[in-house]
């Protein structure tokens, strides 16, 4: 991939009400000065599966190969991709070190053929800090959650 791809910055977050429970995710693409926010969420679900979703609709949004710099709190996505998790999974059969199936294969497998167009960095930041686009891509996961547990 050449180096001269358009850089989009990509903040990502998911909520639950329990765990599980009704669940919503939030991201937030800037390119170029331009802010596009993006959300939704399930009504039975898990944080980890909103997560997951956050990244994956971020992702899916970018009509050409880019490159994304993927700004996430949630521990599991960014050391999966900068621990090497996932080649260690793959090369395991989609099981983890104890011999385990790694859980919420398809989200992983539907992340990977996700960012398989684009160069990407993985970037975590704190959770419920100061950092103001996190907190942005938060408040709409959450707001999307609440739609859901009005629903039960």
């Amino acid at each position: 991939m050449s180096s001269n791809l358009p850089e989009v910055i990509l903040y990502t977050d998911g909520a639950c009400s329990g765990n599980p429970g009704p669940g919503g995710w939030g991201a937030l693409l800037i390119w170029n000065g331009k802010e596009k926010e993006l959300s939704g969420g399930e009504p039975d679900t898990t944080n980890n599966r909103m997560e997951m979703r956050a990244v994956i609709e971020g992702l899916k949004a970018l009509k050409k190969p880019c490159h994304v710099k993927i700004h996430s709190d949630s521990a599991l996505i960014i050391n999966a991709f900068t621990k090497g998790w996932i080649a260690n999974w793959l090369n395991r059969g989609w099981k983890k070190a104890d011999k385990k199936p790694v859980e919420n294969r398809g989200l992983w497998e539907e992340l990977l053929q996700s960012a398989e167009p684009h160069k990407v960095s993985w970037i975590k930041v704190k959770g419920h800090s100061d950092n103001k686009l996190n907190n942005r891509v938060d408040e709409l996961a959450v707001k999307e959650s609440k739609k859901f547990a009005k629903q039960l």
